[in-house]
């Protein structure tokens, strides 16, 4: 896997004056299908944001989104892999830390991606491939919660390829 990651979170003392509230370094997870590995780094229970809640945010159960809330997650794209095809009801920054990244769109258009690079996804069908047969490829997401898209009026509903 890549290098580990480190998390330091700030915070408040009880005369209101900024401190560090942790500092720790966190690896990546194998996911069950062991194409990738991920680590979620943190989480918000709303947008906007409370920041008088004083969980830790990883501690929180996030699936790939949270509903009403955002999550912030760094994924590891092991060479080769892919993901299935699906779409959330979030708008997702994804940032390519490193190697580069496939994006396929449903209709079969695809984009490559290289470290530096940014997409924003919009709630569309995708899916990652990592093309490179040796490298493995850094992304981080921040996802937040989003309306659906509609369709003729018709909200799209979510999807996982299986």
């Amino acid at each position: 896997m890549e290098s580990p990651i480190r998390q330091v979170v700030t915070g408040h003392d009880k005369k209101g004056n900024a401190v560090f509230v942790s500092d720790n370094t966190f690896e990546t997870v194998a996911i069950p299908s062991g194409d990738a590995a991920m680590t979620t780094i943190w989480t918000t229970a709303t947008v906007p944001a409370d920041l008088n809640d004083e969980t830790d945010g990883r501690e929180r159960d996030a699936g790939t989104t949270l509903k009403g809330g955002s999550v912030i997650r760094i994924v590891d794209m092991l060479p080769g892999a892919s993901s299935p095809m699906h779409r959330t009801n979030s708008i997702d920054y994804g940032i390519i830390i490193s190697g580069t990244i496939e994006l396929e769109l449903d209709n079969n258009i695809f984009k490559t991606l290289a470290a530096g690079d940014i997409i924003v996804q919009r709630g569309t069908i995708h899916k990652w491939r990592n093309p490179s047969a040796e490298t493995i490829c850094r992304i981080v997401f921040v996802l937040t919660e989003a309306k659906p898209f509609e369709l003729n009026g018709t909200a799209l509903q979510e999807y996982m390829e299986h």
